[in-house]
């Protein structure tokens, strides 16, 4: 990436003044370095930045209020929440009972064996599956 082409560089300025003042410290030699080559830093460095040149008696005051301009003119991305998980839908026991009475009388009955498959891998059974379910049970239950 190109370096912004400017005037007056204050965060150069800057970092270049924090290096001189402590040139052991390697944040100050990192930051340097990332500006030089991609012309630019994000948000939270340049935060850092500031946070750490406030203690350098060094940097004029008219430079800290520039970086400071600059930092509150960038946009502060939020990472996003996690989602909250849809909530389980709870099983009707009704239509359970239902299967299970009547499997236990005919054990074979097709209709309710994939009534009894569809609601065990928690499908949502329909009203007139339902209502199939208690016919079932009222006519082969009550003889």
């Amino acid at each position: 990436m190109d370096k912004r082409k400017s005037d007056v560089d204050v965060i150069e300025k800057v970092l270049d003044t924090c290096y001189r003042a402590r040139p052991d410290a390697l944040f100050f030699m990192s930051l340097l370095h990332q500006y030089e080559e991609r012309g630019s830093l994000s948000k939270k460095q340049l935060e850092g930045l500031l946070a750490k040149a406030r203690k350098i008696e060094e940097i004029p005051s008219g430079w800290l209020a520039t970086l400071e301009a600059v930092i509150l003119k960038m946009p502060t991305r939020f990472k996003s929440t996690i989602p909250v998980p849809a909530p389980v839908v709870e099983k009707d026991e009704r239509p359970g009972q239902l299967i299970a009475n009547i499997l236990a009388k005919y054990p074979q009955h097709k209709r309710v064996l994939f009534l009894k498959a569809k609601y065990d891998n928690n499908e949502p059974l329909s009203a007139l599956e339902t209502g199939e379910l208690e016919k079932f049970s009222k006519l082969l239950l009550k003889q």
